[in-house]
Order: C-alpha cells, then sequence, then structure tokens
C-alpha cells in the first residue's frame, strides 16, 4: 500500500501554522486533498497576492496571532519550518492528542518518488541544487526544492514513482519528521547553530540526526569523512554508509586525487568521476559539496560525463561565496548566507589573504572568537554591523582593527578604503539577517546594491 493510499485529510479540520511559502504551499495542498484549512499566522496581514491566492484555494485565514480555537478544533496541525514547536497553543493542542507534524513530513506521505535529502550546517543549497543538475543532465525525471526553491508541498502532483525528489532539509524542518524517509541522507558538516531555537548544541544535533532514523538498510547515507561531528551523527544509521573526503580520509569513498574526484570501490578500483578543473566555484571548502554530490550522483546511476556538463555550467549561487566585482584590484564576494560562525571561518579561509571582512547581524549563538584564527593570519580588518557589534568588538578586536558601520552602505564604503590596494571584501555575517533585513537574500542583495554604487561612482 502506497503512502497516498494511507494517508488521508478527507473531511478533516487542520490548522496550518505559518503563512510563509512553506505554510501555504502546504495549505493549498490540504485543500486539494479534502481537508477544511484554516492558517493561522502572527502576522496582521498579508500581502494582496497572497490573500487572493489562499481565498481562491478555499483556505480560511487567522492573522495577527494565533488564537485557541484553531487549534483546539483540528484533526491535525501543520508547522511550517519557522515555527517553534513548543509555542502555547501548539503544546496545548498536542497535549490533549491533536496529531502535530511538518510541512516536510507532510508533503513525504504523499510523494511517489523518493527522496534524496540534504542536510547540514553550511553547503546545503549549493550541493542540493548540485545534485539537481547532475541527475538532470543524465535524463532523469527531477525536482529540487524544500528549504530553498519550491517546498515540498508544491511537488506533490507532479510526483511520479520515477521522480527524484532532491531536498535541502533544516533542522527546523527535521525537528518536526516522523515517517520521512530518503533513499538518499547527505550530511555535509556539523557546527553549533541556531541556539536561539533549539537552545542547546545538543537538541540541535538531535533535529539533524533525524534524517537518518527512518532509513533501512537498503538505503544510503552520504557524509562528510572529514567532519567529525557529522561522523557521529550518522553513526548509528542502519543505512550503507558512503564516506567522501576532501583531506584524504583513509576511509573515504569518494576522494581526491591527482586532480579527480574519483571513488574507489570495494575491492579498491577507482572510478573517475570529474575534474577538479571542471569545478568554477570560488573557495575551497565548496568542493566539499561537489564531492557530496557526485557520491549521490554515482548512487544514482548518472555517469560521469553528464556530473562534468552539471559542474562546468554551475558558477554557484547566489549570495554563496558569489564574486560581485572588482574595483581597483579589490574584490567583493558576497557570502551572506554565512549565517553561522563556521561558515563564515570557511569563507574567510578561502583567502590567502588582505581579508577585510563585514560581520554582523542578529547572533543566534556559537562562538565568535573561533574567527580569531583565520582572521589572525589573513585579515586587515572587521567591519562590525547590526545587533551583534558589540560581540564582534569583544571576539576580535585585541586580535584584529574592528569598525563599526550602522549600515550595509556604510560598511562596504568602510571595507572598501580598509582593503586597498590589493585586498577582499567579504559579507560573512556570522550572524542571522533579520536585526536589518527581511532575510539572507535582501543582505546580501543591499551588499551588491552597495557595491554597485561605487562602481558607477568611479565610471
Amino acid at each position: 500500500m502506497s503512502a497516498r493510499e494511507e494517508f488521508s485529510v478527507e473531511g478533516q479540520r487542520v490548522t496550518v501554522v505559518g503563512a510563509a511559502r512553506s505554510g501555504i504551499a502546504a495549505a493549498e495542498l490540504l485543500t486539494r486533498r479534502g481537508a477544511r484549512v484554516v492558517l493561522s499566522d502572527s502576522r496582521p496581514t498579508l500581502s494582496d497576492a497572497e490573500r487572493q491566492r489562499l481565498e481562491d484555494a478555499g483556505v480560511s485565514l487567522e492573522l495577527g496571532g494565533h488564537g485557541a480555537e484553531a487549534f483546539e478544533r483540528a484533526d491535525l496541525i501543520v508547522l511550517s519550518p519557522g515555527v517553534p514547536p513548543e509555542i502555547q497553543t501548539v503544546a496545548s493542542a498536542r497535549a490533549k492528542g491533536t496529531p502535530v507534524i511538518g510541512e516536510v513530513e507532510l508533503a513525504f506521505r504523499w510523494l511517489q518518488g523518493r527522496v534524496i535529502a540534504v542536510t547540514g550546517t553550511k553547503g546545503k543549497s549549493t550541493t542540493t541544487s548540485l545534485i539537481g543538475r547532475m541527475l538532470h543532465e543524465a535524463g532523469r525525471l527531477v525536482t529540487v526544492g524544500g528549504n530553498i526553491g519550491a517546498p515540498l508541498s508544491a511537488q506533490v502532483e507532479e510526483s511520479t514513482p520515477d521522480t527524484l525528489h532532491v531536498v535541502e532539509v533544516s533542522s527546523f524542518q527535521l525537528e518536526t519528521i516522523e515517517r520521512f524517509r530518503p533513499w538518499i541522507a547527505v550530511m555535509l558538516n556539523f557546527s553549533p547553530d541556531h541556539l536561539d531555537r533549539h537552545g542547546t548544541v545538543e537538541a540541535y544535533a538531535a533535529a539533524k540526526r533525524r534524517i537518518f532514523e527512518n532509513q533501512r538498510p537498503d538505503d544510503v547515507a552520504v557524509v562528510n569523512a572529514d567532519d567529525e561531528p557529522a561522523m557521529r551523527l550518522s553513526a548509528a544509521t542502519e543505512a550503507v554508509r558512503l564516506l567522501f573526503s576532501r583531506r584524504g580520509h583513509p576511509s573515504a569513498d569518494t576522494r581526491v586525487e591527482e586532480g579527480w574526484v574519483v571513488f574507489r570501490g570495494s575491492e579498491g578500483a577507482i572510478e573517475r568521476l570529474l575534474p577538479l578543473s571542471s569545478v568554477r566555484l570560488l573557495g575551497p571548502h565548496l568542493v566539499d559539496d561537489v564531492l557530496a554530490a557526485a557520491t549521490v550522483a554515482r548512487v544514482a546511476g548518472v555517469p560521469p560525463s553528464a556530473m562534468v556538463a552539471a559542474v562546468e555550467r554551475f558558477g554557484g549561487l547566489e549570495h554563496a561565496m558569489e564574486l560581485v566585482a572588482d574595483i581597483d584590484g579589490v574584490r567583493f564576494v558576497n557570502d551572506s548566507k554565512a549565517t553561522n560562525v563556521e561558515a563564515a571561518v570557511r569563507s574567510i579561509e578561502s583567502f590567502p589573504g588582505g581579508v577585510v571582512a563585514i560581520i554582523g547581524g542578529k547572533y543566534k549563538g556559537g562562538d565568535l572568537r573561533l574567527l580569531r584564527t583565520p582572521l589572525g593570519g589573513r585579515g586587515k580588518a572587521v567591519v562590525a554591523i547590526g545587533e551583534s557589534k558589540v560581540l564582534v568588538r569583544e571576539a576580535l578586536d585585541d586580535v584584529i582593527a574592528v569598525h563599526d558601520a550602522s549600515s550595509m552602505e556604510e560598511a562596504v564604503a568602510v571595507a572598501f578604503e580598509l582593503a586597498k590596494p590589493a585586498g577582499v571584501v567579504v559579507l560573512a555575517p556570522a550572524c542571522a539577517s533579520f536585526d536589518m533585513f527581511r532575510d539572507y537574500a535582501e543582505r546580501g542583495h543591499r551588499f551588491k546594491d552597495a557595491v554597485q554604487r561605487l562602481v558607477d561612482s568611479r565610471a
């Protein structure tokens, strides 16, 4: 019996919590499957387009807070990833026996195709996109989304038994799964993050570990052998574990040898997958993402020629080590997606020297002092922005000069002067964006806009 036949919401009252893109997609999916849906959001209003879209779908709206009635009467509650499961109305309903699941879990129950799920603290979006491109180059029927692109709920109607769903999954999505079972689960790395939501590193790790919990011996776990925390989180999986390593880990199945990404078979045979010269990504740590994607692609039967074609045509994602401009010998790099300390460390380590790093935002945990070593060896200065300016200064100002800026425009202008004559300005915030911007994408766009103004002023 398929998951589609096992799970039905026909005639049920379902409350969806959170009216971001995942919640809207879940509400629409549920109404198509016969549920009576209330979409609850703490915001007092939605855009006219969102409101019209939901009204057309037959979804009832509850805005400005989460009233008890919609939760007390619900037969099922579906959480958007941004909604903590501990909010009072949800916790009370769960205590009374009402099922509570996340949007990814909901969609999974109706998918017909197999799932390839990617998680980690850094690199999820790049790896997910690369896997999708490799599968597409091989002529496979593939969708890409989840935490990026289209929510999984928006992919259900196009799912067929031959579809491969490549899904980026965050800790927020994984903490509300029940049956979610990836055919291939990828763990890229693990370092402290989202402690403002999870509270402790242990709780964050427990959420990440869940990507493996429903896998069976005929599934596959792809894990970074160079990342000891990722190895520990995957240690108990029942799936076949395939390891990748950029640094020559002796147990790695996929590794770098003589300028090639290669796969070592069980009997020692070496299969060349793609040359490193085909990789166009800025930053050596992004080679990890290529290794992970190539490992997944090989499991899925993608020929090396398709892997090479996908990598050669992939210049990276916006806001992820994105080269924006070179002004009078100073390069500007947008890594706005570096929203945690470990990601910022990797950004800074991508350059041999002359780095002026723009750091700061809404602090969400992690040890900012970990930035001292990479900055001490290759940094010229730091420009601190946002709520965490004081924390940035306290962590770093005895090893490197720290300058404050009150806006992104000021930060870029100050960083440019500090980086002259031949340095690199990298936006590597190590923090969330919500103190100054809607999200990391708006932060990245504001950085690029400020750089473009510098370009225009010198034309």
